[in-house]
């Protein structure tokens, strides 16, 4: 029902206009026709999307249920709308301020019938879709190892996020993409049979129901008179679809995004939605917001000289009032255990100056490089937290593998023989277990040794799995004795089938693990013996203490995004590490300039100081030593904001990249500077 109520401002209009700068005012101001405002990070671009909408209801210019405002998370849109109820009294419950799934949920509830949706349709989570898809798989009686679960959904999801049902798809790339795009239209006659859509249909239908139906469009365009987009750099296709759609009437839409923190290719996000943002939206005004309310100012200049490297960028220089502050401290480590040896000490240095662990943060391009940390902290009592994952030896691939390993020096280990039996899947059932189970009682014996002997005295394909898998466990333990522990759990991992298990998979998820796995052999690699890891694991996981809320935070810097500290820690600045050689390979000068983006956004979390900390040497999954390059991001920063530390991690003087470079021992790091 639309609000007829009467609004009452907390303050004055003049009142919060005053407390913004020039550009966040005219932002605000500027409320007909579409709007790009340009927001660098700190800058206040969520101060501004709050006073645009308390502006526009205090003018009278709409009521609330007259504007939509649209971000990416719940979080986003829940401190989006305490902040407008701070400056508007008394808003209605039914303000269109949410996640653009949502909108579009609610849209789709009112006026889906139009496209065949049941109004009272559920939504399926990632699981339910997973089993959908691996039901259809069975029905087709198609083989589960080449036509995997997780790769044929992560298809699906990529087309919907295009905006693309099975009819408009092209033509098919290959055996596994052509019985996808078979999967995918069978998917969505059992979703509509089901009355249910996932979360790609929502913007899905939506845009279908526009298309078909502008009847239903032409409500929106009369009903909303004002749309907010925010993080529009973000966007995928299917969402820019939408959002136009809707704009297309009254076509005054504010987008407020920066394409200079567009890092989520590799979740469909689009960075040339905001980049074409003026020919999408004739006569489009640009409002560029640089100055920067977080950083100190070496940081700013850094982080500007940087990100001017890419070319596909609409521009914008940060600054910043406030003092220079320090510059960015770069640190050579001989490896990576020299690296965290530092970062720990330095951490415990600025602890000892009175700041509080909570206010420092640890940025890890991939999430395989939080182990040697995790360690040394643990070492030193360094309270930490991993942000948005797992700490390292409690991850899924890295549980399983130390099970494997357990099971290899103690073949009585009944857990850890339970927990890999059928991990890769062996045609091991729980009939089969439960019967091991029986036999381990009656006989007194251990389940894994009950196991054989139920296998010794049947035939099938389960007994036959048993015997092949405790050969493989045989064969491994024979390594023992003459073969270092690293290589040996590299081939019983291997031999097993475990990695190709994770190598069949083909996600990113997938190759994360593998990650983590091979990090997990360079972590055995540094003891003498399986039965000393096994046991410093165990004390590992006795030292959390989750209940510390003073505590370092580690994460990946896109799981920073968002967020800021006092000190950030960047790790790991060197080539192939990061930039990624993955991404690179993958999608070129494009791959390069995200993953220079993403530098850029990791030099913004920081408030007053950084260090960034690059190795002459990573160790491989083989156990040996590879020569590191220091990451060319580190060569784009400019020398007057940054300053290096010797050894001991001292500040010398301010010399130039290139003096620094030939001092060290590594000919690969004095070639990556000789034309400096």
């Amino acid at each position: 029902m639309p609000f007829s109520g009467v609004l009452r401002v907390v303050s004055d209009d003049t009142d919060f206009l005053s407390e913004l700068n020039p550009q966040q005012r005219e932002a605000v101001l500027t409320v007909d026709g579409p709007l790009l405002v340009l927001a660098g990070a700190g800058t206040g671009k969520t101060r501004v999307l709050t006073s645009r909408i308390a502006h526009i209801i205090s003018q009278g210019l709409a009521f609330p249920d007259e504007i939509l405002a649209v971000t990416f998370t719940n979080k986003a849109a829940f401190e989006m709308k305490q902040r407008v109820c701070e400056l508007v009294q008394d808003l209605p419950g039914d303000m269109w301020i949410g996640t653009i799934h949502s909108m579009a949920m609610r849209i789709l509830r009112q006026y889906g019938g139009a496209v065949g949706l049941d109004p009272n349709f559920s939504i399926l989570d990632d699981d339910d879709q997973l089993r959908l898809v691996k039901g259809i798989v069975s029905v087709l009686e198609l083989d589960e190892k080449q036509y995997q679960t997780k790769v044929i959904m992560g298809h699906i999801r990529r087309w919907k996020d295009r905006g693309l049902f099975p009819w408009k798809l092209g033509l098919a790339m290959g055996p596994i993409e052509t019985m996808s795009r078979r999967i995918y239209k069978e998917y969505q006659e059992r979703l509509k049979t089901l009355r249910a859509l996932d979360f790609g249909d929502l913007l899905l239908y939506c845009t279908k129901l526009f298309d078909e139906h502008p009847e239903v469009l032409q409500i929106f365009h009369e009903k909303f008179k004002y749309i907010l987009v925010d993080e529009y750099q973000d966007t995928n296709t299917a969402q820019y679809l939408w959002l136009k759609a809707l704009a297309s009437g009254r076509k005054n839409i504010c987008c407020v995004g920066d394409d200079d923190q567009a890092i989520y290719t590799w979740r469909g996000a689009d960075v040339g939605n905001i980049l074409r943002f003026e020919q999408d939206f004739e006569g489009a005004k640009v409002i560029r917001l640089e100055q920067n309310y977080r950083s100190s100012g070496h940081i700013l200049t850094a982080a500007s000289a940087l990100i001017r490297n890419n070319v596909k960028r609409l521009g914008k220089e940060l600054w910043t009032s406030a003092r220079e502050g320090d510059q960015i401290r770069v640190k050579h480590a001989w490896n990576s255990e020299d690296e965290a040896r530092f970062i720990c000490n330095e951490i415990e240095k600025l602890r000892a100056e009175g700041a509080s662990f909570g206010s420092m943060a640890v940025l890890v391009r991939a999430i395989f490089q939080t182990r040697e940390f995790e360690e040394r902290f643990l070492r030193q009592n360094v309270p930490y937290q991993v942000v948005g994952g797992l700490r390292f030896y409690e991850r899924q691939e890295i549980r399983d593998a130390i099970a494997y390993i357990k099971f290899l020096i103690d073949n009585d280990d009944s857990l850890a023989f339970e927990r890999i039996i059928n991990v890769p899947k062996r045609s091991i059932g729980e009939a089969t277990l439960h019967k091991a189970h029986v036999i381990a009682q009656e006989e007194g014996v251990s389940v894994p040794v009950a196991a054989q002997m139920y296998a010794a005295k049947v035939r099938g394909k389960a007994s036959q799995a048993i015997n092949v898998f405790f050969s493989v466990i045989t064969e491994a333990r024979a390594l023992l004795d003459n073969t270092p522990p690293a290589i040996v759990v590299k081939t019983l991992l291997e031999d097993s089938g475990y990695i190709s298990m994770w190598k069949q998979e083909k996600t990113s998820e997938a190759l994360t693990r593998l990650e983590n796995l091979k990090e997990l052999v360079n972590a055995i690699a540094e003891f003498d013996s399986l039965r000393d890891f096994v046991d410093h694991v165990s004390l590992m996981a006795d030292r959390v203490d989750p209940d510390n809320p003073d505590i370092v935070s580690m994460m990946t810097i896109h799981g920073a995004k968002g967020l800021e500290f006092d000190t950030v820690f960047l790790v790991g600045w060197e080539e192939n590490l990061f930039p990624n050689q993955r991404t690179i390979v993958d999608n070129g000068m494009s791959g390069l300039e995200e993953e220079r983006r993403l530098a850029y956004v990791g030099i913004t979390r920081a408030k007053k100081l950084i260090f960034i900390s690059y190795c002459s040497h990573r160790k491989t999954n083989n156990s040996g030593w590879q020569m590191a390059v220091p990451s060319r991001f580190i060569r784009e920063l400019p020398r007057d904001s940054v300053i290096f530390l010797d050894k001991k991690g001292i500040p010398g003087p301010t010399e130039s990249m290139k003096d620094v470079a030939d001092e060290e021992t590594s000919e690969m790091v004095r070639a990556r500077y000789k034309s400096m």
